[in-house]
This record gives structure tokens, C-alpha cells and sequence, in this order.
């Protein structure tokens, strides 16, 4: 048998190797986050000017804090946080950015929606398309000036249509590409208050009298 410490350098190089990679893909993570957090700063700053908050494709997880702090003397007149990799938005986002009148939220992993943005007093316009809401948020039906709602690209089998009939402000809803049950879909195509996108619903088999 070969005495142990013959293998010795070798291991020491392999380990040296692998602590050099580590090093890099670590060095390459903090370049990442670095440029990510000079983005979110950046528009941060841009926002002090023209009132609009565009923080998309910004590899947000959340909404950082730093973010409420810097726009604490601003006015939001819209506020952009698409192409995250959001899953939930905090009760007090609607405290700190009470007077937007425009949302969006698509492209994130969101599937619920806090009932605190029921006091956006002022928002008009909400996109929460291409996330994983499972059922129209109860919030929207309750947000006083929301005209335009665009959910569509979700996985939603859920709609509450009294509800959604007697939206205060609601014109326009879009639910294309959803899984939205028959039921619900007919219910949906009768209602003649707020206009609805739906995609176009295949005929179960059964249904379909020409088979």
C-alpha cells in the first residue's frame, strides 16, 4: 500500500482548484448583485424626477426596503415591477406608494395580492398577467378607481362574477389563456357590464353534438 502523503500534492491542488472556482462563481454573484443594486438605485433616482418607478428586469425577489426609503419624498405616479422573480407584494406597498394610478406586476411568481391595495385610492390601471394566480385576487374587485385589469397567462380556475359584476369602477378585464371552468366561462361571457377578453373555450366531447 502507498504511504497516504503520496497523494498528498495532488489533493491539495484539486482542493486549491475547487476553492478557485468557488471563489470565482462567488466573485461573479457579488459583480451580479452589485450591478443589480446600482440599477434599482438608479431608477430610484429617475423616479425623483418623472414620478414613474421602473424597477423591471431588476432580479427582484421583493421589494427591497431601501427602495421605500428612497422614494419616501416622491409622489408615484406609476410604479413597474415586471420581470422579477416576485412571489408576494407587502401590505405596505399600498402605505408607500398610495397615490400610483398604474401597477404592473407580470412576469413574477406572484399568486396572491395583500387586501391593503384595496386603499390605492388612485389606481386605474393593474398587470398582474403571467403569474401563477390560481383565482382572481378578492382585492380587485374592491380597488375604487381600477378600470383596466389585465390577468391573463395565469393558471386561474376561479372567478367570482357577482363580485366582479358589482366592481366599482371596472371597464376592462383580460383573461385569456387561463383554465377557467366551463361554468364560469358562460357566466363570464354574459356579462355585459365590463368587457372581457376570454380565449376562445374548447368543446369537451360530449359537448360537441357533431361527433
Amino acid at each position: 500500500m502507498k504511504p497516504p502523503y503520496e497523494n498528498t500534492e495532488g489533493v491539495i491542488a484539486q482542493l486549491s482548484q475547487e476553492e478557485g472556482e468557488r471563489n470565482v462563481a462567488t466573485a461573479i454573484c457579488v459583480q451580479l448583485a452589485g450591478r443589480a443594486i446600482i440599477r434599482v438605485v438608479s431608477r430610484c433616482e429617475e423616479a425623483q424626477d418623472n414620478c414613474n418607478l421602473d424597477l423591471s428586469e431588476c432580479q427582484l425577489i421583493q421589494v427591497p426596503d431601501a427602495v421605500y426609503h428612497l422614494m419616501r419624498h416622491t409622489e408615484l405616479k406609476s410604479c413597474d415591477l415586471s420581470s422579477n422573480v416576485i412571489t408576494k407584494i407587502p401590505p405596505k406597498f399600498a402605505v408607500k406608494f398610495s397615490l400610483i394610478t398604474e401597477l404592473n406586476l407580470s412576469h413574477n411568481q406572484i399568486s396572491k395580492l395583500p387586501d391593503e391595495l384595496a386603499e390605492l385610492q388612485e389606481l386605474e390601471r393593474l398587470d398582474i398577467s403571467h403569474n401563477t394566480f390560481i383565482s382572481l385576487p378578492p382585492v380587485t374587485y374592491r380597488i375604487p378607481q381600477l378600470k383596466q385589469l389585465f390577468a391573463n397567462n395565469n393558471s386561474i380556475i376561479d372567478v367570482d362574477v357577482e363580485r366582479l359584476k358589482n366592481a366599482p369602477s371596472l371597464e376592462f378585464i383580460d383573461l385569456c389563456d387561463n383554465t377557467i371552468p366551463p361554468k364560469i366561462y358562460d357566466l363570464l361571457k354574459d356579462l355585459n357590464s365590463i368587457k372581457i377578453e376570454l380565449t376562445p373555450r374548447q368543446l369537451e366531447e360530449w359537448e360537441d353534438l357533431t361527433v
